[in-house]
């Protein structure tokens, strides 16, 4: 391994209604409390953030029941999401409309450490044990100037209870779970602590048939992270593994899906995935100075067995990212300036008689300040480098990519009263095609870098008992990359292009409600449009971007020690074709949770797809006019489960 290198007018509304209201939201006794995000890289309030950042706690993940971070961002914000397939519930999630390219799209980062591939493979984030997170945060369009290629879409937070910096304490859990399609799970966590030390530990283990011929599944990981911190310094080292085998069930036609939705067209096939991730941190306050470094490498392998034929590969990938924060005070006027240096290799060797090496490079710069005036304005400016390098060598024609490119951002955000603010903010941002999509094209035509321009505007108001936030946003997208198997390429099967100008543009609102302080309500709605601007296809609508999506949350504490949590959550129909011939139709599900504490024991009771319908998150082919290569999800599903507390 090579050393770490490390509509505004429906956005109106709401908060319209809940403004005639306010004499009923002093009257609650609970309030929400104050939101701290990190998805700025350092911890700060998100009140006067001229960004829209969407946060999922360590009690909402629980409450609803979730086992992934795919589950929890699909459930909590209503994010939509295609099922991989594998059968280890990873699903590709997609933040503002992108489509089969949505993983290219938005960055994910763990504890500080950045975790996209560099090529198609997608990020597997199923393997982080949902028990060890902390939060999760979803910064709602372009994080380019801070985290670089690649970031159009959004960027996804995830921040471990080790990795949160909090004083830690002696506690341990055990969890136990069993369910439909023989599911079998097992979590343990145990924290000691001591002084200014401290060491985590987690493992899992999780079995299930799941809900098809051909699926079952077996995963398995465990992890350690141990640190030790005073007043002003943090140091820790961390090292995590997982596991899943699985096997590979294979798509449907729209004949074979409403036959019988659970057959297999592939009973042999196969597949394993191993991960393992280390990394170092390090935080300091030096006066005015707040320091931080997060290393971290990782080691993928993916291995996959179909008959007559195997495809392997195995991965290398190491980060570094060092930041700085400067707070300083100019007369009436605040000033926070942040600077970082972000650095990266990702290599991939494919095996076999067609095998190949890819590898890439990325360095990058970046630049932000924020002015607080004493009347409360906030002005944003931020810039970015980066320097990429990309290349494959399958042992013909080695092909690689090289280029520089510029991110920047510039954002205002006004209280208009001591409850509501109103913010807006502009930018550039880009990306650069994978190893995969440069070296599966027309070698006469050049993949041009696809770039950005970003709009977005928003109010946020809290009161109380009452939160809401509202975003609308435009980003037009030129040379936008991605697959076209219409377009001439290698062996006639299509070839990765620079599609004509599209444009992505939306409404998104998120409420929150503590009616009181045994009930809240949630929740999250996006109107959005994914289109394409220019061309053949212009006015059609992205492939698998939906339109419409909504998530709808309640947590309920009936009386001491009973905790019920339930949640509806609707996606609109999608085209999974250019032409939008086909239709994906739009799909509602429903789940719910009952929980009882015991002294130290929670038994619950959970349901998903409460009412069992049928409905698939994943399809990619059109043939005849019929939707085609579908993935079905499961219908109805029980689990019932024991947490024991120490």
């Amino acid at each position: 391994m090579k050393n770490c290198i490390l509509r505004a007018p429906l956005a109106a509304l709401p908060l319209a209604v809940l403004v005639a209201f306010p004499s009923h939201a002093q009257t609650v006794a609970s309030s929400l409390p104050e939101t701290v995000v990190t998805a700025t890289r350092f911890n700060e309030t998100l009140a006067s953030l001229p960004m829209g950042v969407s946060v999922i706690t360590a009690d909402q993940i629980r409450a609803s029941g979730a086992t992934t971070v795919n589950e929890a961002v699909m459930k909590l914000l209503g994010v939509p999401g295609r099922q991989d397939s594998y059968g280890g519930g990873d699903y590709t999630l997609d933040l503002r409309g992108f489509g089969a390219t949505a993983d290219s799209n938005q960055v994910v980062v763990l504890d500080g450490v950045r975790l996209n591939e560099a090529d198609l493979g997608g990020t597997r984030l199923a393997g982080i044990p949902i028990d060890a997170v902390e939060r999760i945060e979803v910064l709602r369009g372009s994080g380019s100037v801070l985290y670089g290629e690649g970031a159009t879409g959004g960027v996804i937070v995830i921040t471990t209870k080790a990795g949160n910096g909090s004083a830690r304490r002696n506690s341990a859990t055990l969890y136990g779970a069993v369910g439909s399609n023989a599911l079998r799970e097992l979590r343990a966590n145990a924290t000691v602590a001591s002084g200014g030390f401290s060491l985590d530990l987690h493992g899992q283990r999780r079995e299930t048939d799941n809900h098809r011929d051909n699926f079952r599944s077996e995963t398995d990981g465990a992890g350690l992270s141990a640190q030790w911190s005073n007043d002003t310094l943090r140091l820790g080292v961390r090292h995590a593994r997982d596991a899943l085998d699985t096997g590979l069930p294979g798509s449907l036609t729209a004949a074979q899906y409403a036959a019988n939705p659970r057959q297999t067209t592939s009973p042999t096939d196969r597949a394993s995935i191993r991960n393992e991730r280390s990394g170092v941190f390090a935080e300091a306050m030096l006066g005015n100075w707040q320091l931080g470094v997060d290393a971290g490498s990782r080691d993928k392998s993916l291995t996959s067995v179909r008959p007559g034929s195997v495809y392997a590969y195995d991965v290398e990938a190491q980060q570094l990212a060092l930041k700085a924060r400067h707070s300083s005070q100019w007369g009436s006027a605040r000033n926070t300036l942040v600077i970082g240096h972000d650095r990266g290799e990702w290599d991939r060797e494919v095996f076999g008689a067609f095998g190949s090496v890819a590898n890439q490079t990325t360095r990058g710069w970046y630049f932000k300040d924020d002015v607080t005036l004493a009347s409360g304005t906030r002005l944003s400016a931020g810039v970015r480098t980066e320097k990429l390098d990309k290349n494959v060598d399958d042992g013909f024609a080695p092909v690689n990519l090289s280029d520089r490119e510029t991110a920047w951002e510039l954002g205002v955000s006004q209280p208009l009263n001591t409850a509501t603010t109103a913010w807006a903010r502009v930018g550039n941002s880009f990306r650069l095609a994978n190893v995969d999509e440069f070296s599966f094209t027309n070698p006469a035509v050049v993949i041009r870098p696809q770039t950005s321009r970003d709009l977005e505007t928003g109010l946020r108001w809290a009161q109380g008992a009452y939160k809401l936030e509202a975003r609308l946003y435009r980003s037009n997208l030129t040379d936008e990359i991605g697959y076209d198997r219409n377009a001439p390429g290698p062996f006639g099967l299509g070839a990765n292009i620079n599609f004509d100008p599209t444009r992505r543009q939306g409404l998104e609102v998120d409420g929150d409600w503590k009616l009181s302080s045994t009930l809240s309500l949630g929740a999250r709605v996006a109107l959005r449009r994914s289109t394409f601007r220019e061309g053949p296809y212009s006015g059609k609508d992205v492939p698998l971007a939906p339109r419409r999506t909504l998530a709808l949350r309640a947590d309920w504490v009936p009386m001491a020690q009973h905790r019920v949590s339930a949640g509806v959550n609707f996606v609109g129909s999608q085209h999974p074709d250019f032409a939008n011939v086909c239709r994906m139709p739009a799909y509602t599900t429903a789940d719910a949770r009952y929980a009882v504490q015991v002294k130290n024991m929670e038994l619950s009771f959970g349901v998903n797809n409460l009412f069992d319908r049928d409905f698939y998150t994943q399809a990619f082919g059109c043939a005849s006019g019929q939707t085609t290569s579908i993935y079905p999800e499961a219908g109805r599903t029980f689990t019932a489960a024991l947490r024991v507390s120490f």
